[in-house]
């Protein structure tokens, strides 16, 4: 039967030893930590070789007590020689509220982090971004292996269902940019310049970068959502088991869907929005639509849809990547979820910003203005 924790004191030669017996355990410790507490007498060596086992719990009462008196610990087998070790290497300080960090080296921190995370998410963007290439390399060896209904499903939900909310924004936009430009224009009496404006600016710039920014907000936050949630029930992990690469089923019909949809979604936003700056034009500068038209045609060059053209793929698949690249990051609990979605929107619209201003110093440099 286990003997209940027990201790005694003598004196050895000129060294007073307390010695253990009994089990130094959770079940068998009794009164032993106010017994110790209470001990008052020397302590040169603590004798362990009496004991019949330790735990956690009686490895810590005799690290405490050791500590306290300054005493050596004899008579414990290897086991319990580490897991006393583990016990005084655990009794650490542990200070309760941090340090207080002035204003200026707390921004100043804060901005080193902010730069060291957006420089680690560029990093696994393009490593991302060598894994969709990856996997569209073994689609052209591979065919076959292409998912060409999951594709075209994903057509129909960030194009054919995105329609309505383009069509409507991109519509007030053209009517916003033709009002604002005829009032200011007609101060030198030169409202008949506002058809240029609207033409070459919808064109040109705001019929893709608005498009991309809603599709960044639309489809990219849903790819991240949903590939999220596949983490998070270990739908994606299930996959790789049976040998089924989430490259090739999940992200890249995403991507490819964006690329895709995003020219043709552009070119609906600016007709769109010059169909609304048209009709302003008509009801409030009296402009008649063919005479809309005919001016449309002689001051907008063709290179401004070629711009719109070129740009509009490469924002579709920097918002397609940004949005399942978030997503796979996604592990632990379902808060992730939400934060990675909108990290996703956030880096979507800023690296859309960022080339569309790269795009228009290319264009300018080779003369497509």
């Amino acid at each position: 039967m286990t003997e209940s924790a027990a201790f005694t004191s003598e004196r050895s030669g000129e060294r007073d030893v307390v010695r253990f017996t009994g089990s130094l355990s959770l079940a068998q410790i009794g009164d032993l930590p106010n017994r110790l507490h209470d001990y008052e007498g020397k302590v040169d060596t603590i004798d362990l070789s009496g004991i019949e086992r330790i735990d956690t719990v009686g490895a810590w009462l005799i690290h405490r007590f050791a500590a306290q008196h300054d005493a050596k610990i004899d008579g414990l087998d290897q086991d319990g020689t580490h897991l006393l070790d583990q016990v005084a290497a655990a009794d650490q300080p542990v200070a309760i509220r941090p340090n207080p960090v002035g204003g200026i080296a707390r921004v100043i921190g804060e901005v080193g982090d902010a730069v060291v995370l957006t420089a680690n998410t560029l990093y696994g963007l393009l490593g991302f971004f060598g894994a969709t290439m990856i996997a569209v390399w073994h689609i052209i060896i591979h065919p076959k292996r292409f998912r060409f209904n999951a594709t075209i499903q994903r057509f129909e939900v960030v194009g054919v269902k995105a329609l309505g909310i383009i069509g409507l924004m991109s519509f007030l936009i053209g009517i916003v940019i033709a009002q604002q430009g005829a009032v200011q224009l007609r101060q030198f009496g030169a409202e008949v310049y506002t058809i240029n404006l609207l033409g070459r600016l919808t064109l040109r710039e705001l019929g893709v970068l608005m498009t991309a920014i809603m599709v960044a907000g639309r489809s990219g936050s849903a790819f991240a959502a949903q590939l999220g949630t596949m983490k998070l029930t270990e739908e994606i992990d299930a996959m790789r088991t049976i040998g089924v690469s989430p490259m090739e089923a999940l992200v890249l019909p995403r991507v490819m869907a964006v690329v895709i949809m995003m020219p043709l979604l552009g070119f609906y936003s600016a007709l769109v929005g010059i169909v609304g700056g048209g009709l302003l034009c008509w009801i409030s500068l009296g402009i008649p639509p063919v005479t809309f038209v005919q001016r449309l045609r002689e001051v907008v060059p063709l290179t401004d849809l070629y711009v719109g053209l070129v740009k509009a793929p490469v924002f579709g698949a920097i918002i397609g990547m940004a949005g399942c690249y978030q997503g796979m990051l996604v592990e632990g609990d379902a808060e992730q979820v939400g934060q990675r979605t909108t990290s996703a929107v956030v880096q979507g619209i800023f690296l859309v910003i960022v080339l569309d201003a790269f795009f228009a110093v290319f264009f300018t440099y080779v003369g497509w203005i």
